[in-house]
């Protein structure tokens, strides 16, 4: 099937009130024709609620919608050209797989020869033919998720929007529906909007993720930035596992700022940090981002091992630092390493080209 073009989609100064409660406040995001973005974020930060000011079952309280520029906050949800796979899939139980694909059309009032053959080009497209006759009960929820989707992608929307579609799913065909859905939206070239609340959900499927909290987007950019360059605490400790140590910001020194720690230690920030001297500053380091040695190492810090935790490839090591602070210190794990011991004093120190990142309290 030919790479359909997508529709570019703008949320412009969105705000959502409910009494004296703020579900979203002030979003302004703008998603590129056949683009998929996650909004990303825990319980209640407000990301189902712009799926829902999107699709046109909630009217937002300020802002617009505009889709490919044009304002669409007067249509109502059936006008607007926007598919919705839920996470319970939401198929019809009493009609067959086919029935549940050509529902949607048959609305639409599309001819009957048309209608067969959009269905059938559906069914290929998830490599579900086969099953076209059977009802949802008869399939796995893995099946069942894709039936939903090529039901939503049989009226060509604009814009795709996944609801939390794979929670409902086990932990290896979750990852199999997220590569199938994957390859789904880049084949199909739908522009899609995914929320979710698992990171690493986000992180493997979208082209940009808006991490949300309390209502506000606090950081867009690619996964990798997100993960690598965290702009705020919220977003740094959020996303990915990480260190977090309490400190005092110093002068600069060469080419990074001081930081004088809560257990006594004093590092080095990365390059480009900018802090007022003197401020409260919680410094951060992902734990695979350090090496382990027990010789002395620059702007290293030093610990007692207090447990070693073998995990597959990687050795975790939680280690107490000078205030009693713990650090998890993550390394590859090589066939016929011995591992360093508990009690054993350590240095722990950034794998270059990482570094200590902090942020003002």
């Amino acid at each position: 099937m030919e790479s359909r073009r997508g529709h570019e989609l703008h949320l412009a100064g969105i705000t959502q009130r409910f009494g004296d409660y703020v579900a979203v406040r002030d979003i302004d995001l703008k998603i590129g024709a056949g683009e998929l973005v996650a909004l990303l974020g825990p319980s209640g930060c407000g990301k189902s609620t712009l799926l829902r000011i999107i699709s046109g079952f909630m009217p937002q309280t300020e802002g617009k919608v505009f889709f490919d520029g044009e304002a669409v906050d007067h249509l109502p949800p059936n006008k607007r050209g926007v598919g919705i796979v839920f996470q319970n899939y939401a198929l019809f139980p009493h009609m067959t797989i086919r029935q549940n694909i050509a529902y949607g059309l048959e609305v639409q009032r599309v001819p009957a020869a048309r209608l067969k053959t959009r269905v059938d080009e559906m069914l290929d497209l998830v490599h579900m033919g086969e099953f076209a006759e059977r009802y949802p009960r008869q399939l796995s929820g893995g099946q069942q998720q894709r039936i939903a989707l090529a039901r939503c992608l049989a009226v060509d929307p604009k814009i795709l929007l996944l609801d939390e579609p794979f929670g409902a799913l086990d932990k290896n065909l979750r990852l199999d529906m997220q590569i199938e859905v994957k390859r789904l939206q880049r084949e199909y070239g739908i522009t899609t909007v995914l929320v979710t609340h698992d990171q690493e959900e986000a992180l493997s499927m979208a082209d940009r993720v808006a991490v949300m909290s309390r209502g506000r987007i606090e950081q867009i950019a690619s996964p990798t930035d997100i993960y690598d360059r965290p702009e705020t605490l919220f977003v740094n400790q959020f996303v990915g596992s990480t260190n977090v140590l309490p400190g005092i910001a110093g002068e600069m020194a060469g080419a990074g700022q001081q930081v004088t720690l809560a257990c006594g230690e004093r590092i080095a920030l990365a390059e480009g940090s900018r802090l007022a001297t003197g401020a409260q500053v919680q410094v951060s380091i992902r734990p695979e981002h350090l090496t382990l040695q027990t010789a002395p190492l620059d702007n290293a810090i030093t610990g007692v091992i207090k447990a070693v935790m073998p995990l597959g490839p990687q050795v975790l090591y939680d280690i107490a630092v000078g205030d009693g602070t713990d650090i998890k210190v993550s390394v590859p794990r090589k066939r016929g390493d011995e591992f360093l011991l508990s009690g054993t004093r350590i240095f722990a120190a950034p794998v270059p080209p990482a570094g200590y990142r902090a942020f003002p309290v």
